[in-house]
Parts: structure tokens; C-alpha cells; sequence
């Protein structure tokens, strides 16, 4: 089973027609603008056939839900780009992570390390 943030919506919020255009944007985060001028001009190059490819797609895919993303646009990036290449966002997560990893470290051995400077600067107050 998919995650609803990984299928196909068609988007009614932001629909002209049916809002398989919109849809589509919002599926590969494209510029919705984007999406309906290649569809005007796949018009032009596969003539009616154009129709009735959006006329099916409009049929078949299931409309988004309403608390999808939940108004947080860092949250909708982060599924469009699981939806263009899911192994590049796995792949990116690990690499925050190590890097997080890295971090913590250093912040580790600088707390636990025998600061001699400090040490010290402590006995002096004294």
C-alpha cells in the first residue's frame, strides 16, 4: 500500500477544469502555469487525443484530501521531491543524518575533552 503523500491527486482547489493540471504540478512540483501551457501545447501535437488522455486521468484519479499537507510548505517539498526520486531523498535524509551524527561528536568530544585553557582559567577564579 502507497502513502496517500506518494499518489496522484487531482487538485480542486486550485483547478481550472477538473484539476488533473493542477494535479499534475502539485504531484511533481512543477509550476501549475507550467503544466497547462505543455498540456495546450501537447494539443498541438497529439490533437485530440490530448483530450482524452485528461479527460481519463480526470476519471480515474482520486480527489486530494483536504488536510494532505496541512498548510506546511517544507512538508509538501519534501514529498514532491520523494515523488521525483525517492532514492535521492533517502539518500539525502541519511546524508542529514550523518551530518547530524558528525555534529554531535564534536560537540561530544569538545564537552568531555580535558580543556587544560579552562581548567585553568577556573583555578585562577578561585
Amino acid at each position: 500500500m502507497t502513502s496517500p503523500r506518494t499518489r496522484f491527486y487531482l487538485d480542486k482547489q486550485n483547478k481550472k477544469w477538473a484539476g488533473v493540471c493542477a494535479g499534475i504540478a502539485d504531484y511533481t512540483g512543477i509550476d501549475t502555469t507550467l503544466v497547462r501551457l505543455g498540456f495546450v501545447a501537447s494539443l498541438f501535437v497529439i490533437g485530440p487525443m490530448a483530450f482524452a488522455v485528461y479527460f481519463i486521468a480526470a476519471w480515474m484519479a482520486p480527489t486530494k484530501p483536504a488536510g494532505l499537507y496541512e498548510h506546511n510548505p517544507v512538508d509538501q517539498r519534501f514529498w514532491q521531491g520523494v515523488r521525483a526520486n525517492p532514492t535521492r531523498t533517502a539518500r539525502d535524509v541519511r546524508s542529514r543524518f550523518r551530518e547530524l551524527d558528525r555534529r554531535l561528536a564534536d560537540v561530544e568530544a569538545y564537552v568531555t575533552s580535558s580543556n587544560h585553557r579552562l581548567a585553568r582559567e577556573i583555578e585562577e577564579l578561585r
